[in-house]
């Protein structure tokens, strides 16, 4: 089964990311991985952190000469900034003593919980004695990790014919109004590429910059919506048999895992909740020559999930982050460890994050769909899975076929038997 791991601090040396069960055979596109790794870093309301990061991925192992071998895949991505740190952030004991290891250790000290951070649980649940043993593992710088393994992903997809996207519909009250329903994915990438919000609506992106400005100003943070699209999927990816084989499932639980993010949909899944079934089931019709499949609908309604299964339409899920909770105004809190009142300690962030999430979330839709992928068609060669895709895809389409041959046969024989 694919499976991958992170490991790493936000100023700590580097992060790490380990992806196993690639098939072996399929070719790495470096620079592919790396522009998503740059595209992360972008968007507006990023902090002054990216100015310092110029995140590379570096392939440690389970690649040779550019191909896969089958064996896990290990990453590293350096953090330019621990020379910053490396004191705060040494692995090793450091002397206290020392001038400068005190005063680097004072300036970066915490002593206040951030509300809405993992500050508070997380020292309480590992009983640590320093807010920072939490704040750098929980943090989303985490996520560089997953854009790599991600890219990596998405090469795969592409591989079998899977197209994947995502944009930003929404910052704030902010809304876009343009309807990804009608644009092919290559459109969809084409209007976001140069977006400062990767963002396919032009007349909505500067309204949104504005409403970032206005918070950025006031110290305040926002949150937004991201949509992840896909296209070519086949049909029965995932399962109705268990509850943990649901794919729908599974790409929430993947979604609601990135930081800040609060809350997954599946296509009209919160429309459909007051509307009548009539108007919220995707009606069957018989396919046309342009159909992948013997079959057509002229909605889409369930985003391309029935019965915990891909269903051959396209896929359409949108997850929604909340404002960052490292706020520069800084929320009522509690100082640490007296736990006395105070006001939330502020550590260099970002006003709005929406834009980079939305490169982390395709990077997480793509791993599920490439799991689920993985797990129908199996082998352990690019050749196998290849080979298996193209035949179920095929059966898939010319599934009424088999009942028409049948009949035709069976007419055959009774006409023989008569004569």
């Amino acid at each position: 089964m694919l499976r991958f791991l992170t490991s790493g601090e936000s100023h700590g040396p580097a992060l790490v990311a380990i992806l196993d069960g690639m098939p072996a055979g399929l070719s790495v596109d470096m620079e592919f991985i790396n522009a998503e790794m740059a595209r992360r870093q972008k968007g507006y309301g990023r902090g002054a952190r990216q100015k310092i990061e110029t995140d590379v991925a570096q392939i440690l192992s389970g690649v040779r000469h550019g191909v896969t071998t089958g064996a896990p895949i290990a990453l590293l991505i350096a953090n330019r900034d621990f020379e910053n740190w490396n004191h705060v952030m040494s692995t090793t004991p450091v002397d206290e003593r020392a001038e400068d290891v005190a005063a680097q250790l004072a300036k970066k000290a915490i002593k206040r919980f951030r509300p809405g951070h993992a500050d508070l649980a997380g020292t309480l649940k590992f009983r640590q004695d320093d807010i920072r043993d939490v704040l750098e593992r929980a943090s989303a710088r985490e996520t560089a990790a997953r854009v790599a393994v991600g890219a990596l992903c998405q090469q795969l997809l592409t591989e079998v014919r899977v197209e994947i996207a995502a944009h930003v519909t929404q910052v704030g009250e902010i809304k876009a109004g343009v309807d990804s329903d009608v644009l092919d994915l290559y459109e969809l990438d084409t209007l976001t590429e140069d977006s400062e919000l990767f963002c396919a609506d032009e007349d909505a992106q500067p309204k949104m910059i504005e409403y970032i400005k206005k918070h950025w100003q006031e110290g305040d943070s926002l949150g937004g919506v991201v949509e992840v699209l896909a296209d070519g999927l086949p049909v029965g990816l995932g399962s109705y048999t268990q509850w943990d084989q649901k794919l729908d499932g599974l790409l929430a639980q993947a979604l609601m895992s990135v930081q800040a993010f609060k809350a997954v949909e599946i296509g009209d899944g919160v429309k459909c909740a007051s509307q009548p079934g009539s108007l919220v089931h995707d009606a069957l019709y018989p396919g046309d020559d342009e159909s992948r499949f013997p079959f057509t609908r002229k909605t889409n309604h369930a985003g391309g999930i029935e019965g915990g299964m891909s269903n051959g339409q396209r896929l359409k899920v949108r997850a929604y982050m909340k404002p960052l909770p490292t706020l520069r105004k800084g929320l009522p809190s509690l100082s640490f460890p007296e736990y006395q009142a105070d006001t939330a300690h502020y550590e260099r962030s970002d006003v709005c994050a929406i834009a980079a999430a939305s490169v982390v979330c395709k990077a997480m839709v793509a791993f599920v769909l490439t799991r689920a992928i993985l797990d129908k068609f199996g082998g352990d060669t690019m050749t196998d899975l290849l080979r298996s895709v193209k035949q179920f895809n095929d059966d898939c389409a010319h599934a009424a076929k088999p009942t028409k041959v049948k009949a035709a046969a069976t007419a055959a024989e009774e006409e023989a038997e008569l004569e």
